[in-house]
């Protein structure tokens, strides 16, 4: 009987856990739909009374470049529904903060800019449809901005990128410090226009149990948005391709196409919220992969912080 109970309480669990896995996302966006096309005509107007076309084209470039030098804060949930290799849906809940420095409190003499990166994330647990929630490792990375640029326009930055095992446990993480290089180029002379890269490629050097493997990580993330009128916008800025250096080890080629849009209200920090979807083009050596993944998201923005 108490063995019965056991199996009974477990199975609750997680029934519940999957109905929260699936029901957060699916109120997430459907709250995000009505801040976005459920708006009177007379706020639409005191958007436009409060600010301009020109600024909100720029506020959209800013929220997706990661080299921008606007402090905000990013809020996203990753619902992957369909994983190869499994049946059970997945869920990654992402906090980022962008926090830049100016050349006086830099380490070296350009603008630097600090991202942390904490996640929280529900992985699955073989096969089936069990899965668990734990903490991810932190991802952080530090770029100095280049204060020259071959191009009008155009703006880059080099630095470290770091990963530190903070996943408490073994599925929900790599279990490997480590540090690679970064570069990242946006260009910006087109008012409407954002294009770029950014690549990451960190290396393990320690690793937190002797059964953990080397990792070796190319990172690159296409970013491209394109600014439409009333602060809307279409991008597609957040897939990352993966190429694992080591042999006979993942390469992932997803594509995402997404929409978003900027509010702004008078006395209130500026707002992004977007909704993009994500398919796995291609892959090789990962048994286990996201097929299909919804990403919804809200960024805050900071102006009256930046010290310049």
């Amino acid at each position: 009987m108490v063995a019965g109970g056991q199996h009974e309480t477990l199975a609750l669990a997680r029934g519940a856990a999957f109905v929260s896995l699936t029901t957060v996302p699916f109120l997430a966006i459907v709250l995000l739909a009505g801040t976005l096309l459920f708006r009177t005509p007379a706020a639409f107007a005191q958007d436009e009374d409060e600010a301009d076309l020109s600024s909100r084209e720029k506020l959209a470039k800013e929220f997706t470049d990661p080299l921008t030098t606007l402090p905000q804060v990013f809020v996203s949930d990753w619902y992957t529904p369909a994983n190869y290799g499994t049946d059970a849906p997945a869920n990654r809940v992402i906090v980022r903060a962008i926090i830049p420095r100016i050349r006086r409190f830099a380490l070296l003499p350009f603008v630097q800019l600090v991202r942390p990166t904490f996640s929280l994330v529900t992985v699955p647990t073989g096969k089936g449809s069990d899965t668990r929630t734990e903490f991810g490792d932190m991802q952080l990375f530090d770029a100095f901005v280049l204060p020259w640029s071959p191009v009008e326009g155009l703006r880059m930055g080099v630095g470290p990128t770091f990963t530190f095992p903070t996943a408490t446990h073994k599925s929900a993480g790599q279990g490997a410090w480590q540090v690679g290089p970064l570069f990242g180029a946006l260009y910006k002379g087109t008012p409407w226009l954002l294009a770029g890269c950014l690549i990451q490629n960190p290396i393990s050097f320690a690793y937190t149990s002797p059964d953990r493997k080397s990792v070796s990580t190319l990172l690159f993330q296409p970013l491209v948005l394109v600014a439409l009128p009333g602060g809307w916008y279409v991008k597609s800025a957040d897939s990352t391709w993966v190429l694992n250096w080591y042999h006979r080890t993942a390469t992932m080629l997803p594509l995402s196409f997404g929409i978003g849009r900027v509010l702004l209200r008078e006395g209130m920090p500026p707002l992004n919220f977007y909704v993009s979807g994500e398919w796995l083009a291609y892959r090789q050596f990962a048994p286990v992969a996201p097929q299909t993944t919804v990403r919804f998201g809200m960024t805050v923005a900071f102006p009256q912080w930046r010290p310049w």
